[in-house]
Parts: structure tokens; C-alpha cells; sequence
């Protein structure tokens, strides 16, 4: 059958690194946060003690000016650059106000102003500069965002690093429903390091492989047990059919008796395939004759070709009733030779049973492809495979539905890969391909 694939890249994003590109995300969103809290904080905190210089300076520069008639360092009487909201104070109080402009090297400062004496008298300026500290809080900024960088470019790793770990469990316990699936019913995960959630997935789904793998094998030995009590006395009765005076009921009962038969060896053939008690004797044949005998055992009418034969005359030898062996068998192959009949006759019966004819057997190197031109595999049995006792949709017809069932378990005991597919221009494909030798 198809197997499941993982997706590709980028479709597929390793856990490692979503994990990661997650550390680094909140390590930038947060260097970002405290970079711009720092940045706010300190700007607030020199404008606030810039503001207090200045306001002391101009009561320590009046004091002075007052006593002494002279001006202190850095005060003046009426500056030209003073900013006009504190050209014209209505008062003797102190004013601050901050100047954002940039003039004669100066930038952004802090003035602070006080009448010298009354409504009238001069005005005294301080300026309070704080290029400085401004200067600072650009190396802050910068010191700031080094620290940010380095605090990433170890943070990612580390993420990285245990993104993998938690990946790397994740990954096993994945490995062993994957194995479980496939149909290893012995797989576990075992017990895994911590006792977090990832230790309690795979606790849970060594729970379910084992209260699975109880129900599996309950259902294989009623099946196996079913089979074997049902042999001896199917087998009398296909004895008893004898003693019937010959006739139409005689025949009606031998049929159904002989169905009966065939379904009780199908589910003994199950029963050993479920059980692995199924081992390949393997032999040197050619594919394309083991084929052909496949498909005349069936009974049923299908037309083989085989790439490199020359089938034509061969199909014609057949319809004059001579010998329809080609005059060349095809590839030789190292197989089970009786198992590869089962599954070749298994296809072509079901071709018939649930398909319409003509039914094509192609047999090309290694690979062998039954074909009819019916209404297709249903669309539930090309996504979960075949089903006992399932023949998918109605149209396919009546049957117990073991045939594929069989086919598939035969193959897996070959070592080849079954796959069932739909044409596109209509009808039911079986492709079987033998592994190498």
C-alpha cells in the first residue's frame, strides 16, 4: 500500500527550531522592552537633575549678582538665545524651561531665569548644557544593545540545544506509533527521562500498543481457533456431497460446500500470515511464466503480456488451443514461486469478481500490474487498505473481501510492494513489485 510520507521542506519545520526561532523572539521583545524602559528612564532622569542644576543656578548666580553687583559663571543678563516663554516673567520667581535647539555647538539645555530686582530689572539667565549626558545615554543605548545581542546569540543555542532534546523524545515516541501502525505490535517507547508531559505521551501510547496488540491477538486465535474447528467437518461434509445421487442439487450443495472450503483455508492462511508463522522457500523462476500459470489456474480470461515476449503469437497459439508458453519467459527472479501465484491469482480473481472485463496482466522487469476496466478500488480501501469481510463499495460486487487481504500479507512475506490504485481513464489497478534478489 502507499506508505505515508513526511512532508517536505519547508513544508516541515523541525520542533528545534520553532522552539528557537520562539527564544529569539521573546529574547529580542524583551531586550527591546527594557533597551526602550532604560532609555525613557534616564532621558526623564537627566532633564530632571539638568533642571534642578539650573533652577539652583540661577538662586545661587540672583544671590550674587544681588551682593556683589557681578555676574556668576555661566549667568547672564538678558541672553540673546533665551527662549521667549522666559523673556517675559510677570514675576520674582525662578522659571525653567528646556530649549531642544542646537546653536554654537550647544545642544539641547536647560535654562533657568529670575528677575534680579522687580517688574523691569534685567532678567538672569543660567544655562544648563546636557550635551554631555545626552552623550551617555547614546553609550548607554549602544552598550544596551551589544548586551542584547550577545544575550541572543547565547540564548538561541541554548534553545536549540534543548528544543533537540525534547525533540529527540518527541521523535521516539512518533518512531513507535509509526512502527505500531505499520503493524509491530512489540514496539514501546519504553520509559523516557523526566516526568513531563512528553514522559506521559509515551507512557500512554505504550498503554495503547498493549491494549491493542491483547485485542489483535484475541481476534487472531478466535479467527485461527474458528478456522481449524470449521476444517473437519467442512471436510466431511465435501466427503458426504459424494454420496448424493448426481443431479442439480447435488451440484448446488457441492458448490456451496466447496465455497465453505475455500473460506475456512483462506482464514487458516490469515491466521498464519497474522502470526508470522509465514517463512518464503525462495527459487530461481521465470516471473513471466510463473505468471502465466497464475493467471490459467484462475480459470478466468486475461490477457498477460510480457515485455520482451512475443506474446502476440503466443496469445494466438492459446486461441487455436496449442501451447501459449511464450518462446521467451521474461526476467528471472529469486522468489517464493508458490506465494507469488497466490497473489497473482488473488488479483486476477478479484479483477473478475468486482471489475469488469477485459482484465490485463503486464509483466515488466520485476513488476507485475493486474488491471480490469471496472468501477475502480473504492475511495476508502485506497486510503486505509483492504478489510476482511469488506468489499467497499456495492458496485464492486459480492465476495468476503479476504482475497487482497491475503495478497497483501503474501507480499509482505516476499518482501514486495502492493499497491492498489485507480486509473484514470477508469478500472482498478494492482501493482505488485518484486524487491531485489
Amino acid at each position: 500500500m502507499r506508505p505515508c510520507h513526511r512532508l517536505p521542506w519547508p513544508d516541515r519545520v523541525s520542533l528545534r527550531w520553532k522552539i528557537a526561532a520562539l527564544a529569539a523572539a521573546t529574547a529580542c521583545l524583551v531586550a527591546a522592552a527594557v533597551g526602550v524602559l532604560v532609555h525613557l528612564w534616564t532621558a526623564s532622569d537627566i532633564r530632571s537633575r539638568a533642571q534642578m542644576r539650573a533652577f539652583n543656578g540661577v538662586y545661587s548666580a540672583v544671590d550674587t549678582y544681588r551682593r556683589t553687583g557681578a555676574l556668576a559663571d555661566g549667568a547672564a543678563l538678558d541672553p540673546a538665545g533665551l527662549p521667549g516663554v522666559l523673556r517675559e516673567p510677570a514675576d520674582e520667581k525662578r522659571h525653567t524651561a528646556y530649549d531642544g535647539r542646537i546653536e554654537d555647538n550647544v545642544g539641547p539645555s536647560v535654562w533657568g531665569v529670575q528677575r534680579v530686582a522687580g517688574p523691569g530689572s534685567p532678567v538672569l539667565a543660567v544655562q544648563i548644557n546636557m550635551s554631555p549626558e545626552l552623550h551617555d545615554l547614546r553609550r548607554l543605548d549602544m552598550s544596551m544593545a551589544v548586551a542584547s545581542l550577545v544575550s541572543l546569540a547565547a540564548a538561541v543555542p541554548l534553545a536549540a540545544y534543548g528544543a533537540g532534546l525534547l525533540g529527540r523524545r518527541l521523535r521516539r515516541v512518533s518512531e513507535t506509533a509509526g512502527r505500531i501502525s505499520a503493524g509491530d505490535l512489540d514496539a514501546r517507547t519504553g520509559p523516557t527521562k523526566g516526568g513531563d508531559e512528553v514522559a506521559e505521551i509515551a507512557a500512554t501510547v505504550d498503554l495503547m500498543a498493549d491494549s491493542l496488540g491483547r485485542r489483535l491477538r484475541t481476534e487472531r486465535r478466535f479467527t485461527a481457533d474458528v478456522a481449524h474447528e470449521l476444517r473437519t467437518p467442512v471436510g466431511g461434509l465435501l466427503a458426504a456431497t459424494d454420496l448424493l445421487p448426481a443431479g442439480e442439487t447435488e451440484d448446488l450443495v457441492r458448490a456451496r460446500v466447496r465455497d465453505l472450503r475455500g473460506l475456512v483455508e483462506d482464514l487458516l492462511e490469515i491466521s498464519r500470515l497474522d502470526a508470522g508463522a509465514e517463512h518464503p522457500v525462495r527459487a530461481h523462476v521465470p516471473l513471466g511464466a510463473v505468471v502465466r500459470e497464475a493467471v490459467a489456474r484462475t480459470g478466468f480470461d486475461a490477457s498477460v503480456t510480457v515485455a520482451g515476449a512475443r506474446d502476440t503469437a503466443a496469445a494466438r497459439r492459446a486461441e487455436a488451443g496449442e501451447s501459449a508458453e511464450p518462446t521467451e519467459p521474461g526476467e528471472t527472479v529469486e522468489t517464493d514461486p508458490r506465494r507469488l501465484e497466490r497473489i497473482v491469482g488473488n488479483l486476477v480473481v478479484n479483477a473478475h469478481r468486482h471489475g469488469d472485463a477485459p482484465v490485463e496482466v503486464t509483466v515488466e522487469g520485476r513488476t507485475v500490474v493486474v488491471r480490469d476496466h471496472g468501477p475502480g478500488f473504492p475511495p476508502d480501501l485506497l486510503l486505509e487498505g483492504p478489510r476482511r469481510f469488506h468489499t467497499g463499495a456495492a458496485e464492486r460486487g459480492s465476495g468476503h473481501g479476504l482475497g487482497l487481504t491475503i495478497a497483501l500479507g503474501q507480499a509482505r512475506v516476499l518482501g514486495a510492494e502492493l499497491r492498489l490504485d485507480n486509473a484514470p481513464d477508469g478500472g482498478a489497478v494492482a501493482t505488485l513489485r518484486l524487491p531485489p534478489s
